[in-house]
């Protein structure tokens, strides 16, 4: 089967079966193209609640696919490619955190979004890169443990008066980065600006001009009057930021932002989670309505 008999099969499967499909910012090219929606993860997750449809195609890694399906119960969420994981949520588990939160009593719980919902379940509050500052200065308590990712906790704690106890996690792909990436961007493109993921090492986005989530690296493309962007984030996103900012000349900072996971699904996987309604996520009723309510609060912040 060619490109557009697979594109044509997928139009018709969607519409047979009530189905959309949510693509992340760091899929392949031709995965977010077929997409009816391409986002962060929560973004997508808020899409696939609010959606008529039944059936929800997610184009992403198992915990975006978890996420979805706790805001969606009644929906059927597939994940295309059942080994397309994330190493930084599953850097704590739901016992770990739970010793964790032993050690600091009476210390609120904020969980990067990038999380299982075992973990999720027993948070205070979730936290998506671009409301993390906002939703952890929200919280009464004066100490918060900051799940799983270090780097990002250590971005909030340079932005708020709150102490936070970080877990040390990291992602893989944003971790790599170094400051020498950094100098030889600059060297190689003196009049760009640089823009990165607050999930790199602090050294690293202490050298940047911005440090946002990847809706935030679309607004500021849009905005920006400079015509050069070295851009800090998964590799996938440059194709989003193209489309939607054809003026600028894009720069991925180092070709070492490649996430393997995120690469896992193609046109073929989405065609056949479509046919054979593979792979369904679903949570564990106990677990949904725990974790729920950490959304919830999240989603309360103004």
């Amino acid at each position: 089967m060619d490109r557009q008999e697979i594109l044509k099969r997928i139009d018709q499967l969607k519409k047979q079966r009530n189905a959309i499909i949510l693509a992340h910012n760091y899929q392949i090219e031709e995965v977010q193209d077929v997409a009816d929606y391409v986002g962060d993860s929560f973004e997508l997750s808020r899409i696939a609640a609010e959606s008529k449809a039944d059936l929800i195609v997610f184009c992403g890694v198992h915990f975006m696919a978890e996420s979805a399906a706790i805001l969606s119960p009644a929906k059927t969420v597939l994940l295309p490619d059942l080994n397309a994981g994330c190493p930084l949520a599953d850097m704590i588990d739901a016992d770990q955190l739970r010793k964790f939160k032993k050690q600091h009593p009476g210390a609120a719980v904020a969980a990067y979004i990038n999380s299982t919902a075992a973990v999720k379940a027993e948070s205070d509050i979730c936290v998506t890169s671009a409301n993390a500052v906002k939703v952890v200065n929200s919280l009464s308590e004066d100490i918060v443990l900051f799940v799983p990712d270090g780097n990002l906790a250590h971005f909030v704690a340079e932005r708020t008066a709150k102490t936070i106890i970080p877990w040390a996690g990291y992602c893989n792909t944003h971790h790599r980065v170094t400051v020498e990436d950094v100098e030889q961007a600059r060297k190689l493109h003196p009049e760009a600006v640089l823009v990165v993921h607050p999930e790199c090492r602090p050294a690293v986005v202490a050298l940047a001009d911005a440090a946002l989530g990847t809706g935030g690296m679309i607004r500021y493309a849009k905005e920006t009057v400079v015509k050069d962007i070295i851009i800090g984030t998964e590799m996938g996103m440059l194709h989003r930021l193209k489309k939607e900012s054809p003026d600028k000349n894009f720069i991925l900072l180092t070709p070492k932002l490649i996430c393997p996971n995120m690469k896992y699904t193609n046109l073929e996987k989405v065609l056949a989670s479509l046919e054979r309604k593979e792979y369904v996520i679903t949570v564990e009723s106990g677990i949904r309505n725990r974790a729920v309510p950490a959304l919830e609060r999240m989603l309360a912040v103004k």
